[in-house]
């Protein structure tokens, strides 16, 4: 009779799962009202959008019979200035990205070195490329160099900081052993750190490759060279067969870029 007196007394509450399901319609009914606020203050001209639909579907359409013969000339010397871009600025900011790594690396790196390497990722990683290559186009005027130092500025954040990291996840019992045997600095990073971390440098390495060719592409429409400038003129004049064309070359070089990759990195793990 006790123990009921004292259920009877005590205030009745909701279950657990009662309560996280009214949270869960809670946020739910917050982010649908957040989105109708959202899609409110948003000017849209549906007479542009209804005159867009039909530039679309020519372009979608010309997938079916793209134009590579007209302006080849153009389609390949962007593609060859792409490709030398994408070569030159991944093997320029791999080299400067594999010592900012290993100052970096918190495990094997004085501090004050370790804030320097740090603070160069950072400023690297916080400028998007396209940011960065207007700058550099206004500083070196239109042309495949404010590509290629966009290109390498932008590996350096990228390739550092995930090579870093994995620097500070590795084995310390390897790399203390080599220590341990009386090594020089350079033997030990030689043959207690890198081995360790040579696949992930090398699949990162090819990633990156992949990432490079595909900006290259972008920042063309910036006038940084590249066969996106062909692509800008060929969407300005509304030659969207040429479009397809060159997209449809940008798609091949990808989907090969990345089949290649998967071969190296099976055969290095």
């Amino acid at each position: 009779m006790s123990e009921q007196n004292n259920l009877i007394g005590k205030p009745w509450k909701k279950p657990p799962f009662v309560q996280r399901a009214w949270l869960r319609w809670a946020l739910l009914l917050g982010f649908a009202a957040y989105l109708v606020a959202a899609f409110m203050t948003i000017e849209v001209n549906w007479l542009r959008v209804y005159e867009g639909l039909d530039r679309g579907k020519q372009f979608v359409l010309a997938f079916t019979s793209p134009d590579f013969t007209s302006r080849s000339g153009d389609i390949w010397e962007g593609m060859i200035e792409s490709i030398i871009m994408t070569v030159a600025s991944s093997v320029v900011g791999i080299a400067i990205s594999i010592p900012i790594a290993l100052g970096a690396a918190r495990n094997i790196a004085p501090l004050p070195i370790y804030l320097i390497c740090r603070s160069i990722i950072a400023v690297s990683r916080a400028l998007q490329e396209i940011i960065v290559a207007i700058l550099l186009v206004a500083i070196f005027g239109f042309g495949p160099l404010a590509g290629f130092l966009t290109l390498s500025f932008a590996t350096i954040g990228f390739l550092s900081k995930l090579l870093a990291e994995d620097i500070e996840s590795m084995d310390r019992v390897q790399a203390e052993a080599i220590k341990a045997s009386g090594a020089k600095w350079t033997q030990w990073i030689n043959y207690g750190v890198q081995p360790q971390v040579m696949p992930r440098l090398i699949g990162l390495s090819i990633y990156r490759v992949d990432i490079n060719f595909r900006e290259s592409a972008i920042l063309g429409l910036v006038g940084a060279g590249g066969i996106g400038a062909t692509l800008n003129t060929a969407f300005d004049r509304y030659e969207y067969d040429t479009a397809a064309a060159i997209l449809l070359i940008i798609i091949l070089i990808v989907m090969a870029l990345e089949y290649i990759s998967g071969i190296i990195r099976e055969r290095v793990q």
